[in-house]
């Protein structure tokens, strides 16, 4: 799967939520697996990718309600759209 597949989706996913609402990574990999129960493979790429997202500002990853690095270790995350003037 490409970068740009894992990047639509999550917009996608966010596109159909509430405005301020955030998915969780593995909605993107179920949103992206082939339906065998493989999806937890996808979900080093698909941090990588909202990582990048984040850098780029276009995307906010939290845990626990602060921001975080996607790739750390340390729980679930959620990603949410990045508001203007939000500073990354």
């Amino acid at each position: 799967m490409s970068a740009e597949d894992i990047e639509g989706t999550i917009f996608r996913l966010l596109d159909e939520r509430q405005p301020g609402a955030t998915i969780c990574p593995s909605e993107v990999a179920r949103a992206l697996g082939s339906g065998d129960g493989a999806w937890r493979r996808y979900m080093p790429r698909i941090r990588e990718v909202a990582q990048r997202l984040a850098v780029e500002r276009r995307l906010v990853v939290t845990r626990g309600g602060v921001v975080v690095d996607a790739t750390s270790h340390g729980g679930p995350i959620r990603l949410g759209r990045a508001l203007p003037g939000d500073g990354g």
